[in-house]
């Protein structure tokens, strides 16, 4: 592979600011995605694939034709091209540094911003190769534009390689999903695989088809102000109702204090004033029982609530967001068989664990297309310390092309 094309590719994209915005209700979010959505869609043009199109909410599809006799099951790999609203992405300046010697990597010398090892121990894990980071004023945006590079660099390596042998395979690449709605407009059926994969994970070897069910709750107090000089007996203040509230909520089952396959409840906003305060809850649990139980949980509190203040004393809503693909992977396990044997024939050892959190996987999965999740290869997300090593991109890439293969073997 053209490891130098790989990398120009990733540091193009990640300069092209893509975040998105979750109080727009426009799709994409906001205008500057169409950015990187048009310049996708030429590229894939420009390295051989066909049905190349772009609709008018900016999902990206095209196709690489197979190049086998025999019937093989057609595949899919998608990517999402936003980047978090959580911190800002403008102006990315990525920095190279090469054969990491385990140490700590001053990434903002002027703001003496540092990326450490004895913070974020994962970087142990990469001694001795290629790390890209942020310049510690931005994201990067290896969420999930390594992923995206990862897609584009196979497919290109397919086409300029037509010894090996392959079935059709479909891309996507997503607006929104850094906010919930990347898949919300995907069709399916345009789609046409039969199965897909994200490039959306984090550590090399991980391999995820397990992810939370979600909900959100919000829940709103409602007070009384009148002069705070002759409030005696008739001001209500929300607020304080509020942090009642919050203080009878489990606090061991918050993000703080849960991993692994653990749910939790997480506070994720409080707004108030006297007349009137909002909490904002995500709920989230692998298990579809206790996700029950813990949307249980917040409406029985609320009704204690009632009983105590009144009926109209506070106001409850909770929506479901999405559910644990698992459910619909487990039926059609050999499409993680296949990305784990493409896995281990590359010398990666697998890492299947359950996602703690979300990815368009799960919306698609209950959509008709089963799709896990495999690595991307970056680390701290979302933030001024985000990074991916360069040779985890790499390794991706030839793991699309390793599934591709084997997916068109294992149909003879």
């Amino acid at each position: 592979m053209n490891k130098q094309e790989i990398l120009e590719r990733f540091l193009r994209y990640v300069k092209i600011d893509t975040q998105s915005d979750a109080s727009s209700t426009a799709t994409p979010s906001t205008e500057k995605q169409w950015k990187l959505a048009t310049v996708l869609k030429d590229e894939l043009k420009a390295i051989g694939m066909t049905e190349v199109s772009i609709d008018e909410k900016a999902y990206v599809m095209a196709t690489l034709a197979s190049n086998v006799s025999h019937e093989v099951p057609c595949i899919g790999f998608v990517s999402h091209f936003d980047t978090s609203p959580d911190f800002t992405a403008t102006n990315v300046q990525p920095q190279i540094h090469e054969n990491y010697d385990g140490k700590d990597i001053v990434l903002n010398k002027e703001q003496n911003i540092v990326l450490s090892p004895s913070y974020f121990e994962d970087l142990l894990l990469y001694k001795g190769q290629t790390l890209i980071t942020t310049d510690g004023t931005t994201l990067l945006g290896a969420d999930d534009k390594a992923g995206i590079t990862e897609i584009v660099s196979a497919m290109k390596y397919l086409i300029e390689n037509p010894e090996i042998k392959h079935g059709k395979i479909r891309v996507c690449f997503t607006p929104d999903e850094e906010i919930g709605r990347g898949a919300h407009h995907f069709d399916v059926e345009k789609f046409g695989a039969e199965w897909a994969y994200t490039m959306d994970g984090s550590q090399l070897g991980e391999l995820e088809y397990e992810n939370f069910n979600a909900a959100s709750a919000s829940i709103k107090f409602n007070g009384k102000i009148v002069h705070p000089g002759y409030a005696k007996g008739k001001m209500i203040n929300s607020m304080y109702r509020a942090a009642e509230f919050i203080q009878q909520m489990p606090l061991e089952q918050t993000p703080e204090f849960t991993e692994g396959r653990e749910g939790f409840f997480h506070l994720s906003s409080v707004n108030g004033e006297v007349e009137d305060t909002h909490l904002h809850y995500i709920i989230r649990d692998h298990d579809r029982n206790l996700f029950h139980d813990k949307k249980q949980f917040i409406l029985d509190l609320v009704d204690k609530f009632k009983t105590k203040y009144g009926e109209t004393s506070l106001e409850v809503e909770i929506k479901d967001q999405y559910f644990n693909m698992r459910e619909k992977v487990e039926p059609v396990m050999h499409v993680v068989d296949t990305a784990e044997e493409a896995m281990k024939s590359l010398g990666i050892t697998p890492i299947i664990k359950p996602i703690r959190g979300g990815t368009d996987g799960s919306q698609l999965s209950y959509m008709g297309l089963p799709c896990p999740n495999i690595f991307a290869g970056g680390h701290n997300f979302h933030g001024r310390y985000e990074y991916v090593p360069f040779e985890s991109i790499v390794k991706a890439t030839e793991v699309i092309v390793k599934i591709a293969e084997l997916t068109a073997e294992k149909a003879k």
